[in-house]
């Protein structure tokens, strides 16, 4: 009788699962997600979930939002009306609208992109990420939700940026296609950025330092461009800089796309640079991911 019930017992414990506890182990996936045996399917469905955990954690903290909310309000207002007069002349600060837009739409992506190194690197030190490690998902698709979802805030930053543009007298002179695909853009160009602040995030001990070094890449890299100004009315030195900077080339381009004008050499310029900075860094990000995790 005993032996009857010890085997009973046995059997649905181990066996009533479909896998005795000798081959639980060989049976699952492999913690820490190897891309290589998970379907794509299967790193898709993780990406969504994923995503909708980051998407509940900013309705649970809205004030996350705030600087996708404001930033764009405060600096419309604050270069049409600082830069504006002693650009396009006292009173024509409408005109200045214009050409400042469309180039606060390549600021946006830089600066909302910052974000989402402090978010990696907060998560890190709180150990967050030590609890996706025990779980089979590729260690890829963490870092793609991240970036889905700091496109998101983007987009709803942009959006912003459009309405404050409208309210203080932006005119699209191209079409509402050519809007998009200047927004598209931006929010294409922002996506490969933030590889390069996950990477930062990883080899960075601390948010603040993270912080503190992005804003050493953001400073010259706005400045420094046709975003606020001309090359054409810099120092030859600094005009050198502008021309290559990425920033100018996807501002150029946002420009043609709402204004009309050249379009072809600024865009592809634009493309190139996003797939150059995304084949670069996010193998980089990745491994550093994988090790650090």
């Amino acid at each position: 009788m005993s032996t009857s019930t010890s085997t009973s017992t046995t059997t649905s414990t181990g066996t009533s699962a479909g896998v005795t506890p000798g081959t639980a182990a060989r049976t699952r996936p492999p913690a820490g997600g190897d891309s290589g045996r998970i379907t794509p399917r299967a790193h898709l469905r993780h990406i969504g979930a994923l995503v909708r955990r980051n998407a509940l954690q900013i309705k649970q903290d809205p004030e996350s939002m705030a600087d996708a909310v404001l930033m764009p309000i405060i600096f419309t207002l604050l270069f049409t009306y600082v830069f504006g007069g002693a650009i396009s002349g006292e009173g024509n600060q409408d005109k200045y609208v214009n050409y400042l837009v469309p180039g606060l739409m390549a600021m946006m992506g830089l600066s909302i992109s910052m974000a989402v190194g402090t978010g990696i690197n907060t998560d890190v030190n709180k150990g967050v990420m030590d609890r996706f490690r025990s779980m089979p998902i590729a260690r890829s698709s963490i870092l793609i939700a991240k970036i889905v979802v700091e496109v998101g805030r983007m987009t709803v930053a942009m959006v912003i940026l459009l309405g404050m543009g409208f309210l203080l007298g932006l005119e699209i002179k191209t079409s509402v296609l050519e809007l998009l695909a200047a927004m598209g853009l931006s929010l294409l160009f922002g996506a490969s950025l933030m590889w390069i602040f996950i990477l930062l995030g990883l080899a960075l001990k601390t948010a603040q330092a993270v912080q503190g070094m992005a804003m050493l890449i953001l400073l010259p890299l706005q400045f420094g461009s046709s975003i606020f100004a001309q090359p054409s009315t810099m120092p030859d030195w600094l005009k050198t800089f502008a021309d290559h900077n990425p920033l100018s080339n996807l501002a150029d381009a946002s420009r043609a796309l709402i204004n009309g004008g050249e379009l072809a050499s600024s865009v592809w310029a634009t493309l190139g640079w996003a797939a150059a900075i995304t084949v670069v860094t996010a193998p980089l990000a990745i491994r550093a991911f994988q090790k650090k995790t």
